[in-house]
C-alpha cells in the first residue's frame, strides 16, 4: 500500500476512534483504574486500542504493531523492520476529568523512520496529518512551526512523570525555563504538545515520554519545520524516532540555545544532590 493510502487509513481510524471516545465521554459509562500502581487507564482505552488493531487488521492484515494498552512490549522496536505505533488516548487523565487535550496517535515506522503520522483531537475538532518529506497539516491545511528566534519569549510545553519520586530532578530543568523562557504550558498530552509546536502555538516542547505518545506528533513537527532531537545521545539498536527519553522539539532558531539550558539544568542538580 501506497504511503498516501496509509495515512488515509489511518486518519479515517483514528477519526473513528475519536467518535469512539467522544461516545465514551457522554455516556459517562467507563470505568478506571491504575496500572502500575500510579498511572491511570480506562477501559475505553483498552476499547479504542482493540477497534484500531482491528481496523488494521482488516486493512492491513498481520502488519506489527507497539501500542500503549494491547501492544506494549518496546522490543519490538529493536527487531521490527516496519511497525504501527498506537496511543488509542493520549491524555487520558484529561479524558476522565472532561478535560478537552485528548487525542488519538498513529504512526507508521519503517526502516527506523517514521513515515506518517495522524493525532486526531476530537474534542478540539482538529485532525494534524503528516508524511516523510512532504509536509504537515491541520484538517488538510499545511502548518508551520513559529520563527521564534529570542528564547525570552519562546512559550514552552512539557510534562511530568506519574511517578512522583521521578519528579524532584525534573524541577530544576521547569525552574530554569521559567527564568529563561516566556512561560510554561502542561496541557497533559505529549502528542498534542508536538502538534502545538508544529502550527507556532507553543515554540518548543520538553520531556521524557514513551513511544507511542510522541512517533506521530513528532514527525508533524519536523514535517512543519521543527527541529527534532535529544538532549543526550541515544542508544544504540533503538531508532531515535521511537527513543523518548530527554525529547526536545522546537522552531529551530532556539534549539541548540534551549538544550544547553536544559543540559546545564541537569548539571546543576546532579551538584545539587
Amino acid at each position: 500500500m501506497l504511503p498516501q493510502q496509509r495515512l488515509e487509513l489511518a486518519v479515517s481510524i483514528a477519526r473513528e476512534a475519536g467518535e469512539r471516545i467522544v461516545a465514551a465521554r457522554h455516556s459517562q459509562t467507563f470505568n478506571q483504574q491504575l496500572k502500575h500502581g500510579q498511572e491511570l487507564v480506562t477501559d475505553v482505552d483498552v476499547a479504542v486500542d482493540t477497534l484500531i488493531s482491528e481496523r488494521l487488521d482488516a486493512g492491513l492484515p498481520g502488519e506489527q504493531r507497539l501500542s500503549e494498552e494491547l501492544a506494549p512490549d518496546r522490543e519490538v522496536m529493536r527487531t521490527a523492520d516496519a511497525l504501527w505505533v498506537i496511543d488509542p488516548i493520549d491524555g487520558t487523565v484529561n479524558f476522565a476529568h472532561g478535560l478537552y487535550h485528548v487525542a488519538v496517535s498513529i504512526a507508521w515506522v519503517s526502516e527506523g523512520k517514521t513515515r506518517l503520522g495522524v493525532v486526531h483531537a476530537p474534542f478540539l475538532g482538529e485532525t494534524f496529518t503528516a508524511l516523510c518529506g512532504q509536509g504537515a497539516w491541520c484538517n488538510g491545511k499545511p502548518i508551520h512551526a513559529s520563527r521564534t528566534t529570542n528564547l525570552q519569549r519562546c512559550l514552552v510545553g512539557t510534562g511530568f512523570p506519574y511517578r512522583r519520586d521521578s519528579r524532584p530532578p525534573l524541577m530544576r530543568r521547569l525552574l530554569a525555563i521559567l527564568e529563561h523562557c516566556q512561560d510554561v504550558r502542561r496541557n497533559g498530552s505529549a502528542a498534542l504538545d508536538l502538534c502545538d509546536v508544529a502550527c507556532g502555538r507553543l515554540d518548543a516542547y520538553y520531556e521524557s515520554v514513551s513511544p507511542w505518545d510522541f512517533a506521530a506528533g513528532v514527525l508533524i513537527a519536523r514535517e512543519a519545520g521543527a527541529r527534532t532531537g535529544h538532549l543526550y545521545p541515544c542508544p544504540e539498536g533503538i531508532p531515535e524516532d521511537l527513543y523518548g527519553e530527554n525529547l526536545l522539539v522546537s522552531t529551530p532558531e532556539i534549539h541548540a540555545e534551549l538544550g544547553d539550558l536544559l543540559r546545564a539544568a541537569d548539571a546543576n542538580e546532579l551538584r545539587t544532590y
